[in-house]
């Protein structure tokens, strides 16, 4: 017969990973499916400092990696397949998969989200060497330094304050003469005296040797371009959520986030939403850990009722 498994987990980030540690403990038939290698997002980050229990930080390939081996040794599989299409229409959903069907009571969707590029030149090659997309994340390493943010939503706004407190530079640029930003955030800005506006202004290129050293700026305006040095830069632009795959399926914001509440739970019985796919306030690690056992107490609870 072919297998029905308690749970198929699509996305193996900490918040897949954690769902299926706990799962797995519950003693629910877990599998993991994730297109590239364990952690998502979370393995491309050379260290993590702001995790609990790593008291030295950690990489995010290694934490991955450890996520990984404490769920399937409580007996959750991983497959290596890419998520073709599904079927949540029925009480048994059906994953299509690269590596073939998967059948399951209930699915988890932890594709999490990736990071808008600038796409200009220099960009790719800097990531994690002078340019990343979370001051949370990474503003630590760049204490008493200059950095840039570009943007000017209410992530651009929150990133600069942040940065604000922990480099002695932080220079906002922007491609209008006003912040989008909630109204909220624009006193804090002009009263904050380490901050310094470039409006109007794009940026064209980021300049580096082994590492980045500055960027190219453009005026839209006056078609004026200057040169500025910095020692870091953070692209806070907005994000996409991965969740192409489920849309007409799941009720979704404007923005493509999958409408999910602190349950996890989804508009359709048996299909949750976890970490940075889902709608919610703080996208982290450590949320996205939370959720996933969050997730499972609520599986728990679903399959107990279908009995």
């Amino acid at each position: 017969m072919e297998k029905i498994y308690d749970v198929v987990i699509i996305g193996g980030g900490p918040g897949g990973y954690t769902s299926a540690l706990y799962c797995a403990r519950a003693g629910l038939s877990t599998m993991v499916l994730e297109k590239l290698s364990a952690g998502g997002q979370m393995a491309l980050t050379s260290q993590i400092d702001n995790y609990p229990g790593f008291e030295e930080g950690i990489d995010g390939f290694s934490l991955a990696e450890k996520m990984e081996q404490g769920a399937e040794r409580f007996g959750a599989e991983t497959e290596l397949a890419e998520v073709l299409s599904v079927d949540f229409s029925n009480d048994i959903k059906i994953v299509e998969s690269s590596e073939g069907t998967f059948k399951a009571k209930t699915v988890i969707i932890a594709t999490g989200a990736v990071p808008r590029e600038l796409g200009v030149p220099g960009e790719k090659e800097l990531v994690g060497r002078g340019v990343g997309y979370c001051a949370t994340c990474d503003g630590m390493f760049y204490r008493n330094k200059t950095v840039m943010v570009v943007g000017g939503g209410n992530t651009a706004a929150a990133d600069a304050m942040t940065l604000s407190r922990i480099c002695e530079k932080v220079i906002l640029v922007h491609r209008r003469d006003s912040l989008r930003a909630t109204k909220v955030y624009h006193k804090q800005l002009e009263e904050t005296e380490n901050i310094e506006f470039y409006w109007n202004t794009t940026v064209s290129e980021f300049l580096y040797e082994k590492k980045l050293t500055g960027a190219k700026l453009h005026n839209v305006k006056t078609g004026e371009d200057t040169e500025i040095s910095v020692d870091g830069a953070f692209i806070s632009i907005g994000r996409k959520p991965a969740s192409e795959l489920f849309e007409g399926i799941l009720d979704m914001d404007e923005a493509g986030y999958i409408v999910a509440d602190e349950s996890t739970r989804t508009n359709i019985p048996g299909v949750f939403a976890i970490g940075d796919v889902r709608t919610k306030a703080l996208r982290q690690v450590v949320t996205a850990v939370a959720d996933g056992a969050t997730a499972s107490h609520y599986i728990e609870e679903y399959l107990a009722h279908q009995i």
